[in-house]
């Protein structure tokens, strides 16, 4: 019996693995190939017994013509006294068959073996042996074994079958027993796919809830359990995307309220103004000169708007990117900031020390920075004071000689609009030493403020050195 198997075409694969959810496919996929490898691991089984069960009677069927050989070379009329009871012992047929096809049979024998064009050959060739299955005259298949005998010069092929029934018994047990065995491995393996693709999909599914999540409530909630694969890393870039996107909406909403806040004021003040002339417009209302006054607190509440917008939107630009990765000397940095300041502080002196120092990151940023801690420090210097600036050691220092600042104002001077009880009728907008603190954390710098043993405030900056670079040795 010839088994013949092979793969189902592609469609019917590609029609198995389709399912509603990745884990039916994940089951589906994974049962498909237990089961194709059962298959062939059966089948392999099943002819490997098979030609081994054919092999092994072959063997005794020719250990058996060797045996009889001699007795039937002595006694070819008798068949070497042979007959059907003592054959009826080991179950074996046999016949001899001589090249011209007439045959001996053995006394008694009741069953016949069909003789084909096999046996012939081996009468006629006298090489090598022949082995088939074959049916006898009961109707029974037989193993059937030729092997050539040469007997007073005459060719014969002596004939010998057994019966497959035995046989063909156990290999039907067998492949009740591999139906049975890869039926079981099937839906082992179709359980263990179920129940180990939930384990993989898990992490998928996960980050497929935080994603429905944040589409229909607006919450950036993170995953926050991570798999120690390629899974998991994706759901670590995804908390790290819900961090990114939060830090951005806090940006937007923070600047949103801190625009309205602040804004509000210089506007409606603007309104009034502009009110007032369009009124004395129609009616003369103003005394003389009140027209100058108010036009001129509106260009100073105009200059006041535009410094905070401005403010605004370079704190958000700073906020929103990374320092340029360019090297600078932060002495030309400083020296660049102290002339713009020169130009406001016509009465002050300015006590400068500068000594190289090279950093790395935005010189604009960074100018600006400087700009601000120095403008601070104009802004509060007495008439003919003097500002002292330093950069000694990679650490800058900025010190004016003003009232200094309240202990309790301390801890919030770098906080956004953040305006002491000293510093609330000067103009500005609140935000210069917040974006001297933020500039200098994005560099990996820092600022503190402190009074100094003298009066007024000091501000000391330090930021990290360049990295030295081979290539300008």
């Amino acid at each position: 019996m010839t088994f013949r198997w092979r793969l189902p075409p592609l469609p019917v694969l590609e029609h198995a693995v389709k399912g509603q959810s990745l884990l039916g496919r994940f089951s589906r996929v994974t049962a498909a190939l237990v089961a194709a490898a059962v298959v062939v691991l059966s089948v392999s089984a099943y002819l490997f017994t098979q030609q081994s069960s054919e092999q092994q009677m072959d063997r005794e069927l020719m250990a058996i013509a060797n045996q009889n050989v001699g007795p039937l070379r002595d006694d070819m009329i008798a068949l070497g006294g042979l007959d059907a009871t003592t054959l009826t012992t080991t179950s074996v047929l046999l016949v001899l068959v001589a090249a011209d096809g007439s045959q001996k049979r053995v006394p008694g024998e009741q069953i016949g073996i069909v003789i084909g064009a096999e046996e012939l050959s081996i009468a006629k060739t006298q090489m090598n042996y022949s082995a088939r299955n074959a049916p006898a005259t009961n109707g029974l298949l037989y193993r059937v074994v030729a092997v050539p005998v040469g007997i007073d010069s005459v060719r014969y092929a002596l004939v010998l079958a057994r019966p497959l029934g035995p046989i063909n018994s156990s290999l039907a047990n067998l492949r009740v027993l591999l139906s049975i065995l890869g039926g079981i491995f099937v839906l082992g393996a179709a359980f263990l796919g179920y129940y180990s693709g939930r384990s993989v999909v898990r992490p998928v599914r996960q980050l497929a809830d935080a994603v429905t999540h944040v589409t229909k409530t607006g919450e950036l909630r993170p995953v926050g359990a991570y798999a120690d694969n390629e899974l998991g890393d994706l759901a670590r870039s995804f908390d790290t995307m819900m961090a990114s996107l939060e830090t951005s909406r806090d940006r937007q909403r923070r600047l949103i309220a801190d625009a309205g806040h602040e804004l509000r004021t210089p506007l409606t003040s603007m309104r009034t103004n502009v009110e007032l002339l369009v009124a004395d417009e129609q009616s003369g209302m103003l005394p003389p000169g009140a027209r100058v006054e108010i036009l001129s607190d509106v260009a100073a509440q105009l200059g006041e708007f535009t410094s905070l917008v401005s403010d605004l939107v370079q704190l958000s630009r700073d906020e929103s990117s990374s320092p340029a990765a360019e090297q600078a000397d932060l002495a030309d940095i400083v020296e660049r900031a102290i002339a713009r300041a020169r130009r406001r502080g016509h009465s002050l002196h300015f006590d400068v020390v500068l000594q190289p120092f090279t950093v790395q990151g935005d010189p604009d940023s960074l100018e600006r920075a400087v700009m601000n801690l120095v403008d601070n420090a104009v802004k509060f210097s007495p008439e003919g004071g003097t500002v002292h600036i330093e950069l000694v050691d990679g650490t800058l220092t900025v010190a004016d000689e003003g009232p200094g600042i309240a202990e309790e104002d301390l801890p919030h001077i770098f906080e956004r609009f953040y305006r002491s009880d000293k510093a609330r009728y000067t103009p500005g907008t609140g935000l210069g030493l917040s974006i001297v603190a933020h500039t200098l954390a994005t560099h990996g710098g820092t600022v503190e403020a402190a009074n100094g043993s003298d009066g007024g405030a000091v501000f000391t900056v330090k930021l990290p050195a360049a990295p030295h670079d081979d290539n300008m040795d």
